[in-house]
């Protein structure tokens, strides 16, 4: 099985850098950057498996941000980072470009699950495009 790739965009940066190094830790080829135009050129030039993605970025809406990366590729997977468990944007963005949600502050053993199963999500939709 190869490495899952995760691609960390938030703006507070001491979180998304402490974040990565501990995906890094548990074997998964993590990187954060702290903005939408960041973003945006990993995910044209390198995409990712799975993006966790803040929900506030300054300058763009998080699901905006998702939106355009999906259109990259389909297959990748968008888990919204949030400080509210209870959130509309959540709610009407959940099961069309944001597959998972986790709430801040993140436990590491939850997060690697969801990533866990974004990946299995993201395996699967490979597959029925014939992609390896």
């Amino acid at each position: 099985m190869r490495t899952t790739k995760v691609l960390i965009v938030d703006d507070e940066v001491e979180f998304a850098s402490t974040l990565s190094e501990r995906l890094s830790l548990r074997k998964y080829d993590a990187k954060a950057v702290y903005c939408a135009e960041d973003a945006f050129a990993i995910a044209r030039s390198n995409p990712p498996d799975v993006v966790l993605l803040d929900l506030k970025i300054p300058g763009m809406e998080g699901t905006e941000i998702g939106k355009i990366i999906k259109q990259f590729n389909p297959a990748i997977q968008i888990i919204l980072l949030t400080g509210e468990s209870e959130n509309k944007i959540i709610s009407e963005n959940l099961g069309k470009d944001i597959s998972d949600y986790i709430v801040k502050p993140v436990e590491i053993g939850e997060l690697t699950k969801k990533i866990d199963n974004a990946m299995k999500e993201k395996e699967k939709l490979d597959h029925s495009k014939g992609q390896p």
